[in-house]
């Protein structure tokens, strides 16, 4: 509790191709144990809007809120939430979720070792079979709806230079997904590195659909310990 009597409201950040929908599952279970949460679809999912873009969008829901937030970001998204907490002052905590944990200066295509490719205000196909890619785990009619539901996503996103870095002010928790195709545990170990605290779980990409009363329960874990650290910081 904060001290205004809020507890926090988590914010639930998806990453590329997907959009606000991919946390019903997490939302429910969340709320069902009296949680308030928030969802917020990226434009650069469908869109040519870049990193900034979507830190803006961020910023907006944030400013939305009453009390603390413990910002949660998967996969791409840890970069906007990165760029946009660096400006909020409701923030609380970040979870980075088989996040791009990345610093100032660093970019997505960067930090994997890839260059820039030139023109990147077009879009990004679907990946090429994103089951196996995103939802090892999932059960199967479950993981045929995602599919269904991805949109391109912004070419620009992933070549965009981080130019606030967050977690550096605000506390930061990593949770590492162990039989994550996309971002391999090997390469989200390196930025858990960047967190205070890490957690794994035994899942694919995608654990809000493939174990998403098991996520819920950690996320309130870690949103329960949050808050005491900065109360009073609030304004």
């Amino acid at each position: 509790m904060t001290d205004e009597g809020l507890p926090p409201t988590l914010l639930l950040v998806h990453g590329a191709w997907h959009g606000a929908w991919c946390w019903e599952k997490v939302t429910s279970a969340l709320e069902g144990d009296g949680w308030r949460t928030r969802t917020v679809d990226l434009p650069s999912a469908g869109s040519p809007a870049g990193v900034r873009d979507d830190a803006r969008a961020l910023l907006r829901e944030l400013e939305s809120i009453d009390g603390p937030v413990v910002v949660v970001a998967h996969s791409y998204g840890g970069i906007p939430v990165s760029e946009a907490v660096a400006e909020a002052r409701n923030v609380a905590h970040i979870v980075h979720l088989a996040a791009f944990q990345l610093d100032v200066g660093e970019s997505l295509l960067g930090f994997l070792g890839v260059s820039v490719p030139p023109g990147t205000d077009g879009l990004d196909a679907v990946p090429d079979d994103p089951v196996p890619l995103f939802y090892g785990d999932v059960p199967v009619g479950v993981a045929e709806e995602a599919v269904s539901r991805l949109v391109p996503q912004s070419s620009r996103s992933a070549g965009d230079v981080l130019t606030a870095a967050g977690w550096r002010t605000v506390p930061s928790t990593y949770i590492v997904c162990e039989d994550d195709q996309a971002v391999p545990a090997r390469t989200q170990e390196v930025m858990a590195a960047r967190s205070a605290t890490v957690h794994r779980i035994a899942t694919s990409h995608s654990p809000f659909l493939s174990k998403p009363v098991e996520l819920a329960a950690l996320l309130a874990r870690i949103a329960l310990g949050s808050v005491g650290s900065r109360k009073g910081t609030f304004t």
